[in-house]
């Protein structure tokens, strides 16, 4: 790592744990021992582990599609466990957790797989064309999922399973989360092939990766968080977005040095986002989806209307 690598770690540290104990603590009426072990300590674990897993997936899906625009939620992997999810809910909702989630795997793994096949169509991918075919692709997906449930009288049902609500954690509700952590530090492992599979199909196949199997490692890596943070904590939108482009602008593109950074990152906006949830209309919660998605939304049009993506587009 570099210095300024290991001094972005450091700060990254203390930011996560300063923003871990305000989660743990702000918020809540009465706290006790019991509380805090049967609920507060598990939340604040899964919040972590959600931020992390999903901010490193935006990581890999923007390298995986040279495109700093796209991350699950844009690329129809969020909606298609969300459609898969309903799916279980109407032939056999007594499936346990981890059946479900290994369903809703399988979901996501089919949106990001058609995003790709859609984006392979496209005559001149652009950097701006290529997310907006993302959004209205999982824009369909949503779509469908939405007039099944409305039909089935599941709509309410599914609402709670799309917004990211860390409100029903509790422990041994979401120790599957540490699966979708352990996908994320797979892909910090495989970091330099997902780095080198960036550099264009002919680059990569050149320089002797086999860019195909680089391309199913990375959907099974999306797919698998994707598919454990649904049915866990519901989706949360943007924040595998916002968090690679913030820090590739501070220490560049190498992604060995900018997963944990990213992670870290993805963390403590969670964190930060579940603070202000429980706060603006305490005893009340905001959802988590919420607050992240009016965040994310405005740094996602910023990012794409912003004078960086000007200067590409005058360049082009």
């Amino acid at each position: 790592m570099t210095s300024r690598t290991t001094l972005g770690a450091t700060a990254g540290v203390a930011l996560v744990a300063t923003l871990a104990v305000a989660s743990t603590l702000v918020g809540v009426a009465d706290l006790d021992l019991f509380v805090l072990w049967e609920s507060r300590i598990p939340r604040t674990i899964a919040l972590v582990l959600t931020g992390f897993a999903l901010a490193v997936t935006g990581l890999v899906m923007q390298l995986l599609t040279r495109n700093r625009f796209v991350e699950p939620s844009t690329t129809g992997a969020a909606d298609g466990a969300a459609l898969a999810l309903l799916l279980v809910l109407l032939i056999s909702p007594g499936l346990p957790l981890w059946a479900k989630a290994c369903v809703t795997t399988v979901g996501a793994v089919a949106g990001v797989t058609g995003f790709l096949a859609l984006v392979r169509r496209i005559p001149s991918p652009s950097s701006v064309l290529v997310p907006v075919v993302g959004i209205m692709y999982a824009g369909v997906v949503g779509s469908v999922t939405a007039f099944i449930a409305y039909r089935t009288g599941l709509l309410q049902e599914l609402g709670s399973w799309a917004m990211g609500d860390f409100s029903g954690v509790l422990r041994t509700r979401y120790e599957m989360l540490w699966l979708a952590a352990a996908a994320a530090a797979v892909a910090w492992v495989a970091a330099d092939l997902f780095t080198l599979a960036g550099l264009g199909e002919d680059t990569a196949t050149g320089l002797g990766v086999d860019v195909r199997w680089v391309m199913v490692l990375g959907v099974v890596i999306v797919a698998a968080v994707t598919g454990v943070t649904t049915v866990t904590t519901g989706a949360i939108p943007f924040l595998g977005l916002v968090a690679p482009n913030v820090v590739s602008r501070l220490i560049g593109d190498n992604m060995r040095s900018a997963v944990p950074l990213v992670g870290l990152l993805g963390a403590a906006v969670v964190l930060g986002c579940d603070v202000i949830g429980r706060v603006v209309r305490f005893p009340y919660e905001i959802p988590i989806g919420v607050v992240v998605g009016v965040l994310g939304a405005a740094m996602f049009l910023w990012l794409l209307l912003g004078p960086a993506t000007r200067r590409q587009a005058g360049h082009a």
